[in-house]
């Protein structure tokens, strides 16, 4: 499942732009919610893969650590999620609507509970698969 997010990518205090955002979810990988960034010129993608549950904890509180952070606020009376991705090219500033990322993971929760995530893994295949190099 996918979703199309209206994010802001935060350039100044007083500048922002918008770009196309999709975040993505997979029950066989019930952990990893993909996050896709078109550029502003629509030339390209930049992709990050972030803890679903850390997403959840940004709805009420400060999480994340090293290249990715999360934190909510209310901005001119809108809720939104502010999300910091760092890495060795630089770091972005982004600005989420804490309802549509809430929406999203609704959608998330329903596919695969929370808590029951394990049960979609089959953890033996996926070691057979690393030990035979794949």
């Amino acid at each position: 499942m996918a979703h199309e997010l209206p994010v802001r990518l935060v350039l100044s205090h007083d500048l922002s732009v918008s770009i196309r955002t999709e975040l993505g979810y997979e029950a066989d990988d019930p952990y990893a919610v993909r996050a896709v960034f078109h550029t502003l010129d629509q030339s390209g993608t930049v992709e990050w893969f972030l803890s679903r549950d850390m997403l959840t904890q940004a709805l009420s509180e400060h999480t994340g650590h090293g290249d990715v952070r999360m934190w909510p606020t209310s901005d001119a009376g809108r809720d939104v999620v502010y999300m910091v991705l760092t890495s060795p090219a630089g770091s972005a500033l982004l600005e989420f609507p804490a309802q549509s990322v809430e929406s999203f993971l609704r959608d998330t929760w329903s596919a695969v509970p929370p808590g029951t995530e394990s049960s979609r893994l089959n953890l033996d295949a996926e070691l057979a698969q690393l030990l035979a190099g794949n």
